[in-house]
Parts: structure tokens; sequence; C-alpha cells
């Protein structure tokens, strides 16, 4: 027979036996080992659901929270400048051609003939009553000889007259010689000194008809240009043989704007760069011209310059002239449009619309171009964007930093 050993413990509860104890070990394992899966897949849950719950909590919190839609952000943005006054430099660029200050032409004064001798060449200096060519005078020799025989006949007929004058003068008062014969003496004696004086004014003549063959500078000078070799035939109607600088002194003619040249005083300094030159000339302003040629709305402005072998008349130059300080709103040439009414820009008013400004503009600087009217300079001006604007269109302007 079998029987059933049951041990209690000393809490009166019966111990299993040896084989019943490993399986209640084992069921306990299996049941620990469920448990922790469980866990684990209900924590995975809640993660998940957390996960889930935020998601749309986030979207619902963002859908509430987002602000309205603004009509300004539809609207273009543009950088806008208030560029106040500013006082400037007056410095006027102004570009136009060399010349002589004071061109003299040399030409035939005589009766002209063929050219024996040119002395001079352009470029060189002569002084005031030096020959620059000879004409040919073997006829006009010839003649001034005839005169000169003339006068000793006429010089010695008045002598002779003079003699018979003063013998009668003796007798007269013996009473050799009457009266009468000592007047008809006297008047034959004054005829004969009136013709040798006018044998000697007609000497006097053809000499100085002689010395006006020989070309001549009216003045000292720089010769400019030659315009006659040995062997021509000249005469009155052969215009300008030579053309000199009167002494040297060479000018600018610079070409000014209409708005610009009512700025420029006589005596303003300049400075004159000639094109293809890396030296500068310093001369001053000596005649602002009083007429605006109708055609490009400029005036002349006459730069005196002393000479320098740089200076060459005919060539070109960029004079920059010096015409007080000018105190006026100055904008970037961005700013700054144009069209067939002339320059404007874009003034935001206080409804940030765009609108036109009709201006005028003056001297342009390194800084920028300086708006002689038009502008108070407490404006909001379109800096850049105005090509792209339309006269009253709203925008949405930011002040430049």
């Amino acid at each position: 027979m079998n029987y059933e050993t049951t041990v209690k413990g000393s809490d009166s509860r019966p111990y299993a036996t040896a084989q019943a104890g490993e399986a209640d070990a084992m069921d306990v394992d299996d049941t620990a080992e469920s448990r922790s899966s469980r866990r684990r897949l209900i924590i995975v849950l809640l993660i998940v659901a957390v996960a889930i719950a935020g998601f749309f909590a986030w979207r619902s919190f963002g859908a509430d929270s987002a602000p309205p839609s603004d009509p300004n952000s539809q609207l273009p943005t543009v950088t806008v400048i208030a560029p106040g006054q500013t006082t400037v430099e007056g410095t006027i660029t102004a570009t136009g051609t060399l010349a002589a200050r004071r061109e003299t032409p040399v030409g035939v004064v005589g009766e002209g003939g063929r050219v024996v001798s040119v002395a001079v060449e352009a470029g060189d200096w002569v002084r005031q009553g030096q020959v620059l060519a000879t004409i040919d005078r073997s006829v006009q020799n010839q003649q001034v000889r005839s005169g000169r025989a003339q006068i000793e006949v006429a010089r010695s007929e008045a002598n002779l007259a003079q003699a018979n004058l003063d013998r009668a003068l003796q007798l007269v008062e013996r009473g050799f010689v009457s009266k009468a014969d000592v007047d008809r003496l006297t008047a034959t004696r004054d005829s004969a000194v009136a013709r040798l004086r006018v044998a000697e004014a007609q000497v006097g003549e053809l000499q100085a008809r002689n010395d006006r063959l020989n070309i001549v500078a009216p003045a000292a000078g720089l010769v400019l240009d030659r315009n006659v070799e040995p062997g021509a035939v000249v005469g009155a109607g052969s215009g300008a043989l030579f053309v000199l600088a009167r002494g040297g002194e060479m000018e600018m003619l610079a070409s000014v704007g209409e708005t610009q040249l009512a700025s420029i005083g006589v005596g303003a300094p300049a400075t004159v760069t000639p094109t293809g030159s890396d030296r500068s000339f310093t001369g001053r302003v000596w005649q602002v011209s009083p007429v605006i040629d109708p055609q490009n709305r400029q005036g002349t402005v006459r730069i005196a310059l002393s000479y320098a072998e740089g200076l060459r008349p005919g060539g070109f130059a960029t004079a920059e002239l010096q015409s007080g300080t000018v105190v006026a709103p100055v904008l970037p040439e961005s700013a700054v449009l144009s069209d067939d009414e002339g320059p404007y820009v874009y003034v935001v008013d206080s409804d940030d619309t765009a609108q036109i400004r009709r201006v005028e503009t003056g001297m342009v600087t390194p800084q920028g171009i300086v708006i002689d009217s038009g502008l108070t300079g407490r404006e909001r001006i379109v800096l850049r964007a105005g090509g792209f604007l339309t006269e009253g269109e709203t925008v949405r302007p930011q002040l430049a930093r």
C-alpha cells in the first residue's frame, strides 16, 4: 500500500512532496514570464497612444493658434531712404577741346609776289618783328634806286635855287636886282625844295612797300601752323600763311550744362587733364559764355592755361572746375530715374503709396547725384525698385540702414 506522507510546517500548512514541488515551480516561472510580456506590451501600447494623442493635440493647437492672414503680406516691399541735406563741395566735371587763347593769323600785307625763303617751322617760338618769310623784291629794289636818283636831282635843283636867291639878295641892296626878281627866285627855291620832299616821300613809300614783302611776326608767340613753302606765289588773297599763339597762351573750351553754368564764376580754379595724358594742368576760368546753345542747352567756359608741351591745340581734355559748396539732397544713382519729361524719383507718401516726383539734378559727386530742386530731403525715396513700380501703387516701405 502506498501512503502519502504529509509534512506540516510550523504554520500548520502541509508541504508538497518533491515531485509536486518541481511542477509547481515550473508553473510559477511560466506565470511570471507571461506577466512580464503583458507588461511590456502594455507599456508599448501606452507609448503609441501617448504619441498619437500628442500628434492630434499638436495639430489641434497649431490650427487654433495660427495668426489671421495679413493683407499687407502680399504688398511689394521696397527699400526707402530719407536723404536729408548734405553739404557738397562744388566740383563740376566738363569736357572740351584745347585751343590757343589768342590765335593770330599772319598773311601778306603788301602786293605779294614769289616767296624766296621761309625762316620758321610749326612749333617754333618767335619774337615780335621776327621775319617769318621773304618775298622776292628785285623789281621793287630797282624802283627804290630810281627814286633815290630823283631825290639827288631834286636836291641839286633846290641847292641851285637857293644859291640864286642868295646872290639876288646881295645885289638887291645895290639896286641891280629888283624886288620882283627876288620874289621870283624865292618861289623857284621853294618849288625845288618841295620837289625834293616829294622825291624823298616817294622813296620812303617804295621802301615801306619793300619792307612789307618781309612777312614778320606781329607779336611774340608760338607758331601753330605754317601754310607756305618757298617758290609759292602769294598775294593779299592768299589767306593766313602762319598762325601764331600770342604769348604761347592756351585755353580749354569746356562745355557745361545750363544748370551748372550759373554756379561758375570768372576766376574759378580748374584742373585740366588732356586725353591720353597722366599730367594735369592748373588754370583759371577767364570767360563764361553769355549764350546758351539752344540745341544741347550747354554753354562754353573758357579756361586760361599757361603754355606747356603737353597742351596741344585741337586735343580733347577733361576739366574739373570748383564752384563752391552746395547744400542739397544727394541721392544714389539707382534712385533717380528719367523719361522723356526729364529726371524723377518715387516718393512714398504717408499712405504708403508710391508717387512720382519730378526733380532737377545737379552735379554728380562720389556720394551720388545732387538734387537741385524738387525735394526737401525729408521725403521717403524709393532706393532701387523704382523701375518696377507704377504711380499710385501701394507698397510696404522698409527704411534702409
